[in-house]
C-alpha cells in the first residue's frame, strides 16, 4: 500500500492506518472505549494514543485519582512526565516510564515530541478538554 492510498478497514477485520493521520482525528487516540463499537479500534481493555506535542505543550490539568496503569514511550523529542515529588525526563528514543493506579501525573513537552501511550483498562471519565482558544 503506497503512502498516498487511503487507509481503510479491510473486509477480514484487519484495519490498516497511519498513527499520525488517525490520531489527528481523535485528539491522538487510536484505540479505546470511546471509538464506535463497530470500529475495530473500539476496545474496553486498553487505550493507545499517538501523542504529537509542540515544544511547551503541557497537560491542561493534573490527572488525579487514577484507576488505570499507563506506559508512555518516547518516539522522538524530549518529554517530561511529572509525578508528585519526582519528574522523569525522557530524552532518548525508546525510553519509557510506567506508572500504576493511584499515581497522580502531568506532562510537559520540553522539545517537540512524539510519544506512544498505552493505558489499561479503558474507562470513561478522564477526558480533559484543552483550554478554549483566545
Amino acid at each position: 500500500m503506497s503512502g498516498d492510498e487511503a487507509f481503510r478497514e479491510v473486509a477480514d477485520g484487519v484495519y490498516v492506518g497511519r498513527a499520525d493521520r488517525d490520531a489527528a482525528l481523535d485528539r491522538g487516540w487510536l484505540l479505546g472505549h470511546f471509538k464506535d463499537p463497530a470500529d475495530p479500534r473500539h476496545c474496553a481493555e486498553l487505550e493507545i494514543k499517538w501523542g504529537v506535542h509542540p515544544v511547551g505543550d503541557r497537560r491542561a490539568e493534573w490527572a488525579t485519582g487514577e484507576i488505570r496503569t499507563a506506559l508512555l514511550v518516547l518516539i522522538s523529542g524530549r518529554f517530561r512526565m511529572e509525578f508528585p515529588g519526582r519528574d522523569v525526563v525522557l530524552a532518548e528514543q525508546g525510553e519509557y516510564v510506567l506508572w500504576g493506579k493511584g499515581v497522580d501525573h502531568s506532562w510537559y513537552a520540553e522539545e517537540e515530541s512524539v510519544v506512544l501511550t498505552v493505558r489499561w483498562p479503558s474507562v470513561p471519565g478522564y477526558r480533559v478538554d484543552p483550554p478554549p482558544a483566545d
